[in-house]
C-alpha cells in the first residue's frame, strides 16, 4: 500500500463504519453513535482533503467516497426517520435524490456512454448540510436535548432544499451533457 490508496482506504473505513452506527442508532446508544457518525463525517473531509491536496485522486477513489457517503447518509437517516427523530418525508427526499441520480447515471451510462463521477459545488454542500443535519440530531440524542418541533422543520427544510437542488444540478448537468452528446454524435 502506498499514501496514495489512503483517501481510499478512508473511505473504505467509512464504509465499514456504517453498521456500528445503525446498530448504535437501533439500540439507542446515541452516544456511541454520534462519536462513530462524527467520525464517520470528518473522514469524509479527510480523504477528500488528502486526494486533492496530494493529488492521490484515483476512478476508484471517485466511486468510493460518494458511495460511502451514501451508505452512511441513508442508513443514518432511515433509521432517524424510522424512529420519527426526523421527518419521513425529509427522509424521502433524500432517497428519491439518491434513486434518480443513480438511475440517471445508468440511463446516462447505457445511452451516452461512460460519464466521470464528478460532484458539484451544490452536491458537495447538500452532502456537508445532510452530514451537519444528521450529526446535529444524533447529538441532541446523545446528550438528552429534546429538539423542538420548530427546529425539526427548519433544520429539515434546510435539508430538503439543498437535496432538492442538489438533484435538480444533476438533471440539467447531465442532461444538458446527454442533449450536447446526441448532437455531437450525429453532426448537428
Amino acid at each position: 500500500m502506498s499514501p496514495r490508496d489512503l483517501p481510499n482506504l478512508i473511505s473504505l473505513l467509512r464504509i465499514l463504519m456504517v453498521a456500528p452506527v445503525v446498530l448504535a442508532l437501533l439500540r439507542q446508544e446515541f452516544g456511541i453513535a454520534f462519536a462513530l457518525f462524527l467520525l464517520a463525517a470528518a473522514s469524509d473531509g479527510l480523504d477528500g482533503y488528502l486526494a486533492k491536496r496530494f493529488n492521490w485522486t484515483s476512478r476508484l477513489g471517485s466511486i468510493l467516497d460518494p458511495v460511502a457517503d451514501k451508505l452512511l447518509l441513508v442508513s443514518v437517516y432511515l433509521i432517524l426517520g424510522w424512529e420519527s427523530h426526523v421527518p419521513s418525508w425529509l427522509v424521502a427526499a433524500i432517497i428519491a435524490r439518491d434513486l434518480v441520480i443513480f438511475f440517471g447515471a445508468l440511463a446516462y451510462h447505457y445511452l451516452v456512454g461512460q460519464f466521470e463521477l464528478a460532484p458539484s459545488f451544490v452536491s458537495k454542500l447538500n452532502t456537508l448540510v445532510q452530514l451537519l443535519y444528521g450529526v446535529g440530531v444524533v447529538a441532541a440524542l446523545a446528550v438528552g436535548i429534546n429538539m423542538t418541533a420548530d427546529s425539526v422543520v427548519i433544520g429539515s427544510v434546510i435539508v430538503l432544499i439543498t437535496t432538492a437542488l442538489s438533484g435538480l444540478d444533476y438533471v440539467w448537468t447531465w442532461g444538458v451533457r446527454a442533449w450536447q452528446a446526441k448532437h455531437i454524435r450525429h453532426g448537428e
